[in-house]
């Protein structure tokens, strides 16, 4: 492992430099697929994302998170890490799996320990663990027998949540149900991009219903275990969606992506249902009717005592019907299979301007829309952004650097934006970069970096960017500086 210099570069001070409000939260962020490894360590059994990323053709280059960066042996470097980085919380998920290997039936305390050994770390080093019990890590028996398309895998979510509640309650003060249920159901059950890899429209809508529920389920059960002044959420990535032009046409698909991207999920969340828009558009896909029983809407909306916002970069639609030109895009990897339902006829665009390396538009403003949207919408819910990053192609020079001017100027145009929202009247409590460091990047496999730590995937060695070193100084001073000259500044 590479050490981290101690001397992280001062701050230089300035009349537009922007404070944060006392006690924000910095962090960096993980999930248990992505970085851990062990796969069949100590009684974990495979997920739905060991099955998919061993099915050839599903993964680039055939990679797979077997090892991923190896955290499962390597945590208490990546701790140290952490704290020299001047991280004050780490986001990291719990693998299913390994807790609860067929998602039934009592946990497996050698997966548990790991959790617990984790978090005793984090706390030992001065870091705040936030956890998550759901990143996309299905066990794969639950998905043998209809996994999120069927009810009963909400129940089997909830005992799973009371099982890591009970083991790290007392020492985990922030908890996160799901992390973006919408690419759970709609990019492993519509376009097939993610595990499961299943292109029925129909099971996507079914799916997302029985996230909802489970999130409400494991909220319940979560309020019965965890300490009165523990801390609970869901992270959502919202969509800020905009219209290629002010045609009506253009507006509609804008209107219908923001039902099924966003409001599939808030509204049931947060108290408002499913809305009626959205339920027209889809009736001819699945019986809501059937699907939405009695009772299940109180499930859904149990209050959470904050919401998780993950964002990356803005969507652009239009009406894609015949005689519509210009390209079509869509920022979450290529299927024939549409992750829309009930809108397969809009089209995506990429926006103008700069892109990483993903192709993503870098457009901070998306950010402030969101955050001031979700004030407006619901002003006494406190905010956290809990994902937002860019990969990039980044390499070790010769001098054993890595320079990443790109993120700098990135996270720096974002962290403006958040400032902004705050200002403006936005109870934004902390921001996540994503993430800690470069991992299995799902169906990119190890192609994309988006760490603030550069791995070398062949030896396991860790090089913290200049963006680390950059980002360490900001949390430490819990002030965002003007952006440097060599990064883009003035």
């Amino acid at each position: 492992m590479t050490a981290v210099r101690s001397e992280s570069p001062e701050l230089l001070a300035s009349p537009s430099s922007l404070a944060f409000p006392p006690g924000f939260v910095w962090g960096a962020a993980s999930a248990a697929y992505q970085v851990e490894g062990a796969a069949d360590e100590d009684g974990r059994t495979p997920s739905i994302w060991d099955t998919f990323s061993h099915t050839p053709g599903r993964v680039v280059n055939g990679d797979t998170g077997d090892i991923a960066t190896d955290h499962y042996h390597r945590f208490r470097d990546d701790v140290r890490l952490m704290r020299d980085l001047n991280l004050g919380s780490y986001r990291f998920s719990v693998s299913w799996s390994r807790v609860q290997p067929t998602g039934r039936g009592p946990a497996v305390q050698r997966g548990l320990d790991f959790y617990r050994k984790l978090v005793d770390e984090l706390l030992d080093k001065g870091i705040t663990p936030f956890a998550t019990l759901y990143h996309w890590d299905l066990p794969q028996d639950l998905e043998d027998i209809g996994g999120w398309t069927v009810r009963e895998t909400s129940d089997r979510f909830a005992d799973y949540a009371e099982m890591v509640a009970e083991a790290l309650g007392d020492r985990v003060p922030y908890w996160t149900t799901l992390n973006e249920p919408w690419c759970s159901a709609f990019l492993g059950y519509g376009s097939g991009v993610h595990a499961p890899g299943r292109t029925a429209p129909e099971s996507a809508l079914k799916a997302a219903h029985h996230l909802n529920l489970a999130h409400g389920r494991a909220i319940g059960v979560l309020r019965s275990v965890l300490p009165a002044n523990a801390r609970t959420s869901i992270t959502l990535n919202l969509h800020q969606v905009r219209a290629r032009t002010d045609s009506a046409a253009d507006l509609d698909a804008a209107r219908r992506i923001d039902a099924v991207g966003n409001r599939i999920f808030l509204g049931p969340l947060l108290g408002d249902g499913y809305p009626a828009d959205l339920l027209a558009d889809t009736a001819h896909v699945v019986d809501w009717g059937a699907l939405v029983k009695d009772g299940d809407l109180a499930e859904t909306s149990r209050p959470v005592d904050m919401l998780g916002v993950n964002y990356y970069t803005p969507t652009l639609v239009s009406d894609g019907r015949p005689g519509e030109q210009g390209p079509r895009h869509h920022a979450h990897g290529k299927s024939a299979y549409s992750p829309w339902p009930g809108s397969e006829h809009v089209a995506f665009h990429l926006p103008p301007g700069q892109t990483t390396a993903m192709q993503w538009a870098v457009d901070a403003s998306g950010l402030y829309d969101l955050l001031t949207r979700m004030h407006r919408e619901h002003p006494n819910l406190p905010l956290m952004v809990t994902e937002n990053g860019a990969a990039y192609e980044d390499y070790v020079s010769p001098d054993g650097t890595v320079n990443d001017p790109r993120r700098i100027a990135y996270v720096h145009s974002h962290l403006t934006a958040v400032h902004r929202a705050i200002q403006d009247g936005a109870d934004v409590r902390g921001y996540f970069l994503w993430s800690l460091m470069d991992n299995f990047e799902w169906a990119y496999g190890y192609s994309k970096r988006f760490g603030a730590v550069y791995v070398d995937f062949a030896t396991q060695r860790r090089v913290p960017k200049r963006s680390a070193h950059w980002y360490a100084s900001v949390a430490r001073a819990n002030v965002l500086p003007d952006l440097p000259k060599e990064d883009g500044g003035f």
